[in-house]
């Protein structure tokens, strides 16, 4: 390929080469470091099921690489918009080379560049989130020398995160980056993760985060998306929307990183977006529900996988086209912006 995920000596989620898929399995982290071969869709299929690949985007470039794989080798969860979005991709594709011609090898070899094309592009989608977001939290600002900003990252998915929730650079965490890159970020303050080490980074708990905002050390509050609805309602992991209310009480802007690949036009609000359930095992025992059993025996688990901020207390949404702000009411015209984004669009 022609970009060799090679910008930065960081932990990837993802290791493709043509042929050759690994994933770095994040339940094990942040105490061992391994990544799984997948030689087929069925092992693909097995990572994102029981979460070896985390995160909306990350899934959908695992499964369309795990198909690749699979057709080099013969010469899901339901809530992440963005896999059927890949999904529908490569049917599109598949469907247009064989209006043409009858030769196997050309679907095949259309297959494997349309995959290694989404995880090329998912890099470069985020790096341009990260600029946006970052010119945009300057201006915000007034251009502060130094700024300080608070990113949701869950516990389950430690070391790198949001990071490994793309294929390699970031959603909210490239915003991050990029403040770093430009000189003014003061410090992340990452929420029961281990920060990434070539960033000034705090670790906190997810219960510190509310004092630290009232200590008036957070400029503004950076998250990513599952899949963000047409009025800009925000479903992420469980603990966003806590993040939402309390940026909101202390006047703290709060952010909204993701690709247009999570936006999804057919949902009206967030009241439509189905809310999975995780595994009992993840809090009845230790490291992310592998380990040894460390609750009461009998005791009953509520363990939402996500929860839905409203758009009305989101300040903008940050995405590789730009940022979507409001205009006077509490929700986005965020099938406007969409529309607008089109190259081919004449608004």
């Amino acid at each position: 390929m022609a970009a060799e995920m090679q910008r930065e000596k960081s932990l990837q989620s993802i290791r493709y080469n043509r042929g050759s898929l690994q994933l770095l399995d994040q339940r094990k982290l942040p105490l061992e470091t391994i990544y799984l071969e997948i030689k087929n869709s069925e092992d693909g299929w097995l990572a994102i099921q029981e979460m070896v690949v985390r995160g909306a985007p990350a899934i959908a470039i695992a499964a369309a690489l795990s198909l690749a794989v699979e057709v080099s080798g013969l010469q899901g969860r339901p809530t992440a918009v963005n896999l059927s979005d890949a999904a529908t991709k490569l049917k599109d594709i598949v469907r247009n080379v064989e209006s043409t011609t009858s030769d196997v090898q050309s679907v095949f070899k259309a297959c494997l560049e349309a995959a290694e094309f989404m995880l090329e592009d998912d890099v470069a989608s985020n790096e341009a989130i990260g600029n946006y977001g970052a010119e945009f939290l300057l201006k915000q600002q007034g251009d502060p020398k130094r700024i300080s900003v608070l990113n949701s990252l869950q516990h389950w998915q430690l070391n790198l995160s949001d990071s490994l929730a793309t294929a390699g650079y970031g959603t909210a965490l490239g915003v991050i980056r990029s403040l770093h890159a430009k000189g003014v970020l003061e410090s992340a303050y990452c929420t029961e993760t281990r920060p990434f080490n070539q960033i000034p980074a705090t670790l906190i708990a997810d219960s510190a985060a509310a004092a630290l905002m009232k200590a008036g050390r957070v400029h503004a509050v950076v998250v990513g998306a599952d899949r963000v609805a047409a009025n800009g309602d925000t479903a992420n992991k469980i603990g966003t929307c806590s993040l939402a209310l309390s940026a909101a009480h202390h006047g703290i802007p709060f952010y909204v990183a993701a690709p247009l690949t999570s936006i999804d036009l057919s949902l009206s609000s967030g009241q439509e977006i189905v809310i999975e359930e995780r595994s009992a095992k993840d809090l009845l025992n230790s490291r992310g529900g592998l380990g040894e059993q460390i609750a009461a025996s009998g005791i009953s688990v509520w363990n939402p996988a996500f929860d839905v901020t409203p758009a009305s207390i989101i300040t903008g949404i940050i995405t590789e086209k730009g940022v979507i702000t409001k205009d006077g009411s509490d929700s986005f015209d965020i099938k406007s912006f969409v529309a607008k984004s089109k190259p081919d669009s004449t608004n």
